[in-house]
């Protein structure tokens, strides 16, 4: 059996770096400690990490004692490590792969996998990804309306100043990639390469037909480094007592563009906020509870945004911070500028909050701790991705792991959301609201887009919208779509200075 190459608890650091073979002579634990192999690398980098100034802490090692230390940090820290199975290492040809299968397989009440949020990135790309928002790209966002013949995939939002919003609008359709048909063809594999280029300095061509009709024509992308703008659009309705602001990523460059939308529709004196979620899947739960703090304002201060549990090893302590385990507060300053100044303020007691598939962890934390202070939050649209989990990213020997951690609740200790927010009454909607389909026959922002319009008539007689109901080829004013977004942009996510 495979099991008995893993028993041992290395006795020092340094001792029981061989095969995996070796490590049952280390001790008597299930799998060895994670901490006594970080760091043991095949291929060790050198010279000094960019990120952090320091110089890397990688020591010479081996595949195999990577495989250990993977495989005892999900014993040690992954929320269902119960679950997990015992693949044969030696089955995987990289750490990557064998870490891949190290997950629960259970599902959830709705037949959903429960972890759908298993992945890894290289060290040097997450460091660039989360605090720059540097990834390479044209500058779109595409919505994949229907992945499998006859396929339809459309513009949904661009970043302002990229080749793509020069070239595109929202609602564009593509039907061809580098002359590959979208809608019937078989050549999946060039349609993913031109939509989703892998490196900078890639020219791909796009047949797109644009709203309105017309004749198709041809567009010619070149991928480059794309830097998000996670706040866009923001600006007041009708008549100036409604704010509205399209907020698509939790990244830490978020927290100043959220402070200068806030700050303006201070000044603007709005009365009621529309945050536009829908496209949001999720990033640092920091900013998440930033921005609770910013629509409910002192009622929140001193409340609990969160509370997080990690698995039964522990029941009362962080075991990444090694701190008991405290909640995360509605922070009421910023924490990823290096002036932790007071953030500005709204004070609302009801926010809407349109969303999608796509709304998703972090973003579900906006909902969930607003809703625990008793926050009125209204909900339109469509039912979000349901992830009340999260973790740390760990990085060893140059990749970064991201696997399950922990479990949030908000202060009134709900988070049994995996299956989303809905909604639909006939779902077990917990806020109220209505359900509304995509709409891409609008800009985001604009009064008319379904969404956006149905919150404003919400919030004018508490009524809905008629839902149009999709049949066939739908129309683009009534659909919904995937918004395909990286997997690290689609979590919640904590950092140690996290509380």
């Amino acid at each position: 059996m495979v099991v008995s190459r893993w028993m041992g608890r290395l006795a020092l650091a340094g001792t029981c770096l061989g095969s995996l073979v070796a490590l049952a002579a280390c001790g008597d634990n299930a799998f060895p400690l994670t901490g006594e192999l970080a760091g043991r690398c095949a291929a060790p980098r050198t010279g000094v990490d960019p990120a952090t100034g320091a110089a890397y802490p990688d020591l010479p090692g081996s595949l195999d004692a990577e495989k250990a230390w993977v495989r005892g940090w999900i014993d040690d820290y992954y929320l269902w490590y119960r679950e997990v199975g015992d693949p044969d290492p030696d089955s995987y040809g990289t750490v990557v792969d064998y870490f891949d299968a190290l997950k629960t397989s259970a599902t959830t009440a709705t037949g959903h996998d429960k972890d759908r949020f298993h992945f890894t990135y290289t060290t040097a790309a997450w460091e660039a990804l989360s605090q720059s928002g540097i990834e390479a790209g044209y500058g779109v966002r595409w919505a994949v309306i229907a992945p499998r013949p006859p396929r339809q995939i459309v513009v949904a939002y661009t970043e302002p100043g990229s080749a793509g919003a020069a070239a595109l609008v929202r609602g564009a359709e593509v039907l061809a990639v580098d002359g590959a048909d979208v809608v019937f063809g078989a050549a999946v594999d060039t349609l993913n390469g031109g939509l989703f280029p892998a490196d900078v300095g890639e020219a791909h061509t796009f047949l797109v037909q644009d709203l309105g009709g017309g004749a198709p024509r041809t567009v010619t992308l070149t991928s480059a480094n794309i830097t998000s703008q996670p706040v866009q659009n923001v600006r007041t309705l009708d008549g100036g007592a409604v704010g509205y602001l399209q907020f698509n990523d939790h990244i830490a460059t978020a927290e100043a563009q959220l402070i200068a939308a806030i700050d303006q529709l201070k000044t603007a004196g709005v009365t009621d906020l529309v945050i536009d979620l829908r496209y949001n899947g999720g990033g640092y739960l920091a900013i998440a509870s930033e921005l609770g703090y910013m629509v409910a304002g002192p009622a929140s201060d001193g409340q609990v945004f969160e509370r997080i549990a990690f698995n039964d090893k522990y029941p009362t302590t962080n075991p990444i911070t090694g701190m008991p385990l405290e909640a995360t507060p509605f922070f009421t300053t910023a924490v990823f500028s290096q002036v932790q100044a007071p953030l500005p303020s709204l004070g609302l007691t009801r926010v809407f909050v349109l969303t999608g598939p796509g709304t998703c962890s972090a973003s579900e934390a906006v909902m969930n701790g607003l809703a625990g202070i008793d926050v009125e939050v209204i909900q339109i649209g469509s039912t979000t991705c349901g992830k009340p989990y999260g973790f740390y990213p760990q990085d060893n020997c140059g990749t970064t792991y991201f696997a399950i951690q922990f479990q949030g609740v908000n202060a009134k200790g709900f988070g049994d959301y995996a299956d989303g927010f809905s909604a639909d009454p006939a779902m077990g909607a917990p806020m109220p609201g209505c359900v509304v389909p995509d709409d891409f026959t609008h800009a985001l922002g604009d009064p008319a887009e379904a969404r956006l319009a149905a919150a404003l008539q919400y919030r004018r007689d508490g009524t809905c919208p008629a839902v149009a109901k999709r049949a066939g080829a739908a129309p683009l004013s009534a659909v919904d779509g995937q918004v395909i977004k990286p997997p690290w942009l689609e979590n919640r996510i904590y950092r140690p200075i996290d509380r």
